[in-house]
């Protein structure tokens, strides 16, 4: 990866990251407040559930996009963490904090305890 894309690649990170930060300073929706209207109670409490489960990935989300700085810092940024091998550059340009390649991620979504290791035959693992 060249310096130029490791560059835009961090503007990129940054600005979510910033997005991310603002959001979740907005944790209005997880407040508790009664109500007498035992409908009401429970059509809260369904939103607070939703926004929870939504801080919950943006928070992970936050924290796969600076592991995602630390790579770039380190060098490694666009290289699968598993198998070693080139993230595809349209897999960043769409998930710019993706630390597998297409074929980890997938065995990974797949079956997370046959997750393949570097250099081994993943796909007869996966299957």
């Amino acid at each position: 990866m060249t310096k130029n894309e490791a560059n835009r690649f961090r503007a990129i990170l940054n600005e979510r990251i910033a997005e991310l930060e603002n959001f979740n300073r907005q944790r209005d929706g997880i407040t508790i407040e009664r109500s007498p209207d035992q409908l009401d109670e429970i059509q809260r409490a369904s939103e607070r559930a939703l926004a929870v489960c939504n801080l919950d990935r943006e928070f992970n989300q936050l924290r796969n996009i600076r592991a995602a700085l630390l790579r770039i810092e380190q060098k490694s940024f666009g290289k699968c963490e598993e198998c070693d091998e080139e993230i595809h550059p349209k897999r960043l340009a769409a998930i710019p904090w993706a630390a597998l390649c297409i074929r980890c991620q997938e065995a990974l979504d797949h079956d997370p305890e046959q997750m393949p290791t570097a250099g081994g035959d993943f796909l007869a693992n996966a299957a």
